[in-house]
């Protein structure tokens, strides 16, 4: 993905509450989705934040998938990054609960985990990237300054 363009990818929001799908968008420099009503943004998937007063995300799992195209040797396949963040309880007066987010690239009949990754969407996908054959690029770009 550019830094110019908008992509979208269909997922799932779930709490104690229950499930609703939801749409997670990106342009390069912020997610935005909007959850029960309320819009949620930032810099990563981890730090997403109700542009609003009302809404804060908290003992929730989001879940989405990404089609991404993977170079291999100079051959281009199509890839599916599975992305799972989950979003501990937050404490009272915290700005945030603890993030966890999970990548599984799915490709060529292989796939590649990230482990549980505290930090942003980049080191998980660099956990990944490590795992790959060295003649191997990701296509594209997601999030450029995450």
């Amino acid at each position: 993905m550019t830094a110019e363009s908008t992509e979208s990818w269909a997922g799932w929001y779930r709490d104690r509450r229950g499930a609703e799908p939801i749409a997670i968008t990106a342009d390069g420099r912020q997610v935005r989705t909007h959850i029960r009503g309320v819009a949620y943004e930032g810099a990563d998937f981890s730090v997403l934040e109700a542009t609003e007063a009302g809404g804060v995300l908290s003992s929730c799992v989001l879940e989405w998938d990404i089609p991404m195209p993977v170079n291999t040797g100079g051959t281009v396949q199509q890839a599916t990054l599975s992305c799972l963040l989950t979003l501990g309880e937050r404490p009272s007066g915290s700005p945030s609960g603890r993030a966890e987010l999970s990548l599984t690239l799915r490709c060529g009949g292989a796939a590649y985990e990230s482990g549980i990754v505290g930090a942003g969407f980049r080191d998980a996908l660099d956990r990944i990237k490590r795992q790959l054959p060295d003649d191997t690029e990701f296509g594209g770009r997601i999030l450029a300054n995450a």
